[in-house]
C-alpha cells in the first residue's frame, strides 16, 4: 500500500518484503535453504527471477507471508520454524513498518 508523507509516495514491492523475508529466514541457525515452488523453478529456467516466498497484503495493510523451507538434518523442526518467524516478523517490522499478520512456514525436506 502507497504510503504518503510530505515529500512525497512510498510503495513497497511484494518483491522487497519477500526479499527482506528470505533474507531473516536464511539467517537462522538450522535452514539449509529456501524451498522452491515449482513456478518458480520454471521461470528461473526462462531467465525469470521469482521468489517462492508468497507475499499477501490485506485491505488493513497487515502482511502474510507463506515460506517453504528445507530444514538442516539434526535440528528441531518446530524450533528453528518458530525462529525464523521470530526473526522475518521483527525485520519486517523493523525496515518497512507494515505490521505483520501471520507467517506461516511449510517445511517441504530436511536435507544433510
Amino acid at each position: 500500500e502507497p504510503s504518503d508523507t510530505d515529500a512525497g509516495t512510498i510503495i513497497i514491492q511484494h518483491e522487497v518484503i519477500a526479499s527482506i523475508a528470505s533474507c531473516a529466514t536464511t539467517e537462522i541457525e538450522g535452514v539449509k535453504e529456501i524451498g522452491k515452488k515449482f513456478a518458480s523453478g520454471l521461470l528461473t529456467l526462462m531467465g525469470k527471477k521469482t521468489s517462492a516466498i508468497k507475499v499477501a497484503i490485506d485491505s488493513n495493510a497487515q502482511v502474510s507471508l507463506t515460506i517453504p523451507l528445507i530444514i538442516q538434518y539434526g535440528y528441531n523442526i518446530p524450533e528453528v520454524s518458530n525462529k525464523v518467524q521470530e526473526n522475518v516478523r521483527a525485520a519486517l517490522e523493523r525496515m518497512t513498518d507494515l505490521p505483520v499478520k501471520k507467517i506461516n512456514i511449510n517445511v517441504q525436506m530436511v536435507q544433510q
